[in-house]
């Protein structure tokens, strides 16, 4: 390697269907960023080799495989991304990390909470750097907000509410793997619900019981197509979670609001660039684009916003800068622990359901 010149880490990833597409480009963009390691993108993986050499061709992977094994014994390989289904979560991750990669997976983590539990601890005692996939996390008017709240400006958090919803379950196809309980594990729970709970510890703390309803409404669908949840978290804040793919006229909507003693935020993915926030009696716009705003150094002049795919870039660049050291995954980006953490979440929503009672949310 040549003076000045950036090392490179080579990768694999399992999948190439839509978290494929959004992680491929992802990496060769990163060069825009100026990581401190440049993606070499190994290989690709998936069941289809068909339709895996037909994303691998688009984005530039070298080697197209069916099976993941090629992958984690390649000593090419420094880095394994699993973007794959949930239920080939944990064996590949598990596998990957043993073998010495340091491992991304996208979530929900496991199938449950004990598999993702499992998946930390593998990843733990290999020694590797892991990171799991909450790109929303990543939007810089998400990472403003956790400023906001970190620096007092709303004052003592009391109440959050977040809703995720979507309407493509009332028209897919009912063998579809989301709708499957062998291969998703969870419906919208799992799907959608995992982002906003991982959002609500991420700008307000750890859960601590959970009263909910999870309900299927579609004939075929093996899990759940909504639920509801009423929330108290440590810190003593109360609030509402909620997730459907059945929400006619909402394509992707997933909102939050924090409000404080002294003020309040809003956002809306769909408002990717702009936070709401009071600090009166009512609210005003903020265009997080300037370039003291999070991650938008590396972009455009003000008022020239990014889009969704984006925050798989920053997701990335902060990867490849824990790997080389310049950084922890923790706080900012969701580590196995935090994945596994939601899980535990989850299922305590499920038993809430099941036992028609508030439910704890407890650790192992």
């Amino acid at each position: 390697m040549a003076a000045g010149e950036t090392p490179t880490i080579g990768v694999a990833m399992l999948g190439y269907s839509f978290m494929g597409k959004a992680h491929s480009r992802a990496f060769r963009a990163l060069r825009e960023l100026d990581p401190p390691l440049l993606p070499e993108l190994v290989s690709l993986s998936g069941r289809n080799r068909d339709a895996a050499a037909v994303v691998a061709r688009r984005y530039g992977w070298g080697d197209v495989v069916t099976d993941w094994h090629e992958q984690v014994a390649d000593k090419r390989v420094q880095l394994f991304d699993n973007g794959g289904p949930n239920a080939v979560h944990a064996e590949p991750t598990i596998g990957a990390a043993r073998a010495g990669k340091h491992v991304f997976c996208e979530k929900p983590l496991g199938m449950d909470a004990e598999e993702s539990h499992t998946m930390w601890k593998a990843a733990e005692e290999a020694g590797v750097v892991h990171q799991c996939g909450f790109n929303y996390r990543f939007v810089p008017a998400v990472r403003l907000a956790r400023q906001m709240v970190e620096s007092g400006a709303i004052g003592k958090v009391v109440h959050f509410r977040a809703r995720y919803l979507q309407s493509w379950g009332w028209d897919a196809p009912v063998d579809d793997w989301h709708f499957t309980k062998a291969r998703a594990g969870s419906g919208a729970l799992g799907d959608l619900g995992a982002h906003i709970i991982d959002l609500s510890r991420y700008l307000v703390g750890e859960l601590a019981t959970v009263s909910a309803e999870v309900k299927t409404y579609v004939d075929g669908h093996e899990v759940d197509d909504a639920f509801v949840a009423a929330a108290e978290w440590e810190d003593g804040t109360i609030g509402t979670l909620e997730a459907s793919r059945l929400a006619r006229g909402r394509v992707n909507s997933n909102t939050f609001e924090i409000n404080g003693s002294e003020g309040s935020i809003a956002f809306d993915v769909e408002r990717l660039n702009e936070l709401q926030v009071s600090d009166g009696p009512g609210f005003r716009r903020v265009m997080v684009t300037e370039p003291e705003h999070p991650f938008m150094q590396y972009w455009w002049p003000p008022g020239h916003i990014i889009g969704w795919g984006d925050t798989f870039i920053h997701e990335f660049h902060h990867l490849l800068t824990a790997i080389a050291g310049g950084g922890t995954v923790a706080p900012h980006a969701a580590t196995f622990e935090d994945g596994y953490r939601v899980a535990e979440v989850c299922d305590a929503i499920l038993r809430s359901a099941a036992s028609g009672k508030r439910e704890p949310v407890t650790y192992r």
